[in-house]
């Protein structure tokens, strides 16, 4: 209303600009489709065969490089299954977490934040479920989280370009963000004493989990107002941690 001051949670934090350097080479038929049907993206040039590209709705201006597997294939990562396609993409423009907050006040779908969880191929993945079970968004740190990558990509098989990826400097800051939002905040913790089923409640969850081995940092669960764990067998110590992330998004589904 007219007058009122808007709730801190409103607020953009401040987070470093794109990346420089080269552009980020998607590869693969998943990856490389998301990205040309994603108006936000834009998409550079594309390389690939004569039959793979024949199957694509290709943009008239984009330019195109006709090549071999070979040649493709010292394009990417050794062994990298291009399926004879290779795109250099833009990354994304930034994502606010007060934007998404705002957006998502009506609804009840889960956050995912990830304390510092840096291999690509792990956060390709949960991007994936996150989109399988319709977060509405993931939060990760700018400076401790995988860039956008060809690795990362492939990983999340699409769910990048659909997916809300919200980039923060401060973790901490990001949480006390999400609290004023109304979300119950819950860090996955294998010590804890609660399991995650009796502690999602009734409200809006946002499920926070750390790095594979290190787990949460003291003070990210400092800002968690809850510490759950996933009932596994005392015979496994731990779930990778986009195989955990994936049951805690099933488990926020099922309520």
């Amino acid at each position: 209303m007219p007058g009122c001051e808007k709730s801190s949670f409103m607020k953009k934090p401040h987070r470093s600009t794109k990346p420089k350097g080269a552009f980020p080479r998607f590869y693969g038929r998943h990856a490389v489709i998301a990205a040309l049907a994603n108006p936000d993206r834009i998409v550079r040039k594309i390389w690939g065969t004569r039959e793979a590209l024949a199957a694509l709705d290709l943009p008239p201006v984009l330019p195109i490089v006709y090549a071999d597997v070979a040649d493709m294939g010292r394009m990417v990562p050794s062994d990298a299954p291009h399926q004879g396609i290779v795109a250099e993409v833009e990354p994304l423009d930034d994502v606010w977490l007060g934007e998404v907050l705002e957006q998502g006040r009506d609804d009840k779908r889960p956050i995912l934040v990830l304390d510092q969880v840096t291999d690509p191929h792990n956060v390709g993945a949960i991007l994936r479920s996150a989109a399988a079970f319709d977060a509405l968004c993931i939060v990760t740190q700018d400076r401790h989280a995988p860039p956008e990558s060809g690795v990362l990509a492939r990983a999340a098989s699409g769910a990048l370009e659909i997916m809300p990826w919200v980039r923060v400097v401060n973790l901490s800051r990001a949480l006390d963000e999400i609290a004023e939002a109304g979300y119950w905040r819950i860090g996955l913790d294998g010590a804890a004493d609660t399991h995650l089923g009796d502690a999602i409640g009734e409200s809006r969850v946002a499920l926070v989990l750390g790095a594979e081995g290190e787990g949460l940092r003291h003070n990210s669960m400092a800002h968690c107002d809850i510490l759950a764990k996933l009932p596994i067998s005392p015979r496994m110590e731990s779930l990778n941690v986009s195989n955990a992330a994936a049951i805690a998004l099933y488990a926020a589904a099922s309520r």
